[in-house]
């Protein structure tokens, strides 16, 4: 896939790390891709100087609520210092070190806001991913004439799924919750005036309904890279096409584990009142 149609890698991916890895997933860039594009790296940035300017969102009441016991303040470190205590944090919601392996120590939680926000849209820039991108080349073989992507590219994905198997949805809600001071202010440093875990359920929502395809997709060379023959494929989201890309099974097993984290992340919302 082309820098613009592949997407980048992605977050537990969504979230929290099924958010950090399962978006890490989902975000992931060609390598290559990665290479020629040359992006800049990731910077951090404080709640009086937005990352950028995004469009900003009507500033209602939010429709999924974090409770102010779950979301307190108390004991939580600056956004800008938070790096050591969530990368504690996340994994103690894995039993081992794959997570580490993966996730980049920098700037943690405004690269996950940033990258969770961007999955809805149709590119992203490399720099916000919170995951390390997959080892390899993205690969092709000819069926029929037909360039269609290899199967032998799932095997680039396995860490990943392996982390996101691993993460309990309610544990990881918990914790996500715990820390939502942060992820909101991050939110509030890209500029958008808006409530990030309406954004988050809302992206969790998108991802949900990314297509499930019957049979291999036909590509075609583009620019650089391989593009969708489809253009009903081709113009998905960044997030919606690595759905795809991760593979049918995977996407099956993503599906259920942003289910059960979409629930455990809205139950016992406090009322708002309307």
């Amino acid at each position: 896939m082309s820098s613009q149609s592949s997407g980048s890698k992605w977050v537990a991916g969504v979230l929290v790390v099924a958010i950090a890895v399962v978006v890490g997933i989902f975000m992931y860039r060609e390598k290559l891709a990665r290479d020629k594009a040359g992006a800049p790296p990731f910077a951090a940035t404080n709640s009086s100087a937005p990352a950028h300017a995004g469009t900003v969102r009507d500033a209602a009441l939010p429709q999924h609520p974090i409770g102010p016991a779950s979301g307190s303040t108390a004991g939580l470190p600056a956004l800008d210092q938070s790096d050591d205590a969530v990368l504690a944090g996340l994994m103690a919601l894995t039993s081992d070190d794959a997570l580490k392996s993966l996730l980049k120590p920098q700037a943690i939680v405004s690269r996950m806001v940033s990258t969770i926000d961007a999955l809805p849209k149709r590119t992203i820039g490399m720099n916000i991913v919170p995951l390390r991108t997959p080892t390899g080349r993205f690969q092709v073989q000819s069926d029929d004439g037909m360039f269609v992507e290899s199967k032998k590219n799932l095997a680039r994905y396995d860490t990943y799924m392996y982390v996101a198997d691993r993460v309990n949805p309610k544990a990881a809600a918990g914790w996500y919750k715990r820390n939502y001071p942060l992820f909101q202010a991050a939110y509030r440093d890209l500029g958008t005036g808006g409530y990030f875990n309406d954004r988050l359920i809302e992206v969790i929502d998108h991802l949900l309904a990314a297509p499930e395809p019957k049979g291999t997709l036909q590509l075609i060379p583009a620019k650089e890279g391989y593009v969708y023959a489809d253009p009903n494929y081709e113009q998905l989201s960044v997030g919606q096409k690595f759905m795809i890309r991760v593979g049918s099974a995977n996407e099956a097993k993503l599906k259920t584990k942003l289910r059960a984290l979409r629930e455990a992340i809205v139950a016992d919302a406090p009322s708002t009142v309307k």
